[in-house]
């Protein structure tokens, strides 16, 4: 388990930190601090009214919530969004209404989960060939699509 340290800012004042629903939640629940109706096709990056100093070597994952995209088809744009360990400002959740109806976000409503998640640094070496795999230089779609045996 890592902490994390939280900041609140002054339009956050009197909402809950991000919490696990459950026990064997992987991500933590964060709410709205702002009130916003989403028309269809709207989109918005909603206030959660924190900010964060996430460790060196993790980030943090910002996903939908299933209910809401299913029920109402809101979701998270970039997804999953990525929450640097430098970055410092206010975390917000870029919200989509890919439904048919307006909806009402309130605050203090869950909209989206965190999850941190360990970074790996990554270094790029070019070079002239690659090595030969089955499936080779297929792109999307080339597995096709069957059953798995």
């Amino acid at each position: 388990m890592i902490e994390i340290q939280l900041k609140r800012l002054p339009h956050g004042e009197g909402l809950p930190a991000p919490t696990y629903a459950t026990t064997g939640a992987a991500g933590l629940d964060i709410v709205s601090a702002e009130d916003i109706v989403l028309g269809p096709g709207d989109r918005h990056a909603v206030a959660t009214g924190f900010a964060v100093a996430i460790p060196a070597g993790y980030e943090i994952q910002v996903r939908p919530r299933s209910g809401l995209a299913l029920k109402h088809g809101i979701t998270c744009l970039n997804t999953p969004g990525t929450i640097d360990a430098d970055y410092r400002g206010e975390v917000k959740v870029i919200l989509a209404n890919l439904g048919v109806e307006p909806f009402e976000v309130k605050r203090g409503e869950r909209v989206a989960q965190l999850v941190p998640a360990e970074v790996t640094a990554a270094r790029f070496l070019e070079v002239e060939t690659l090595d030969e795999t089955t499936r080779g230089a297929g792109g999307f779609g080339s597995t096709g699509r069957h059953s798995l045996p």
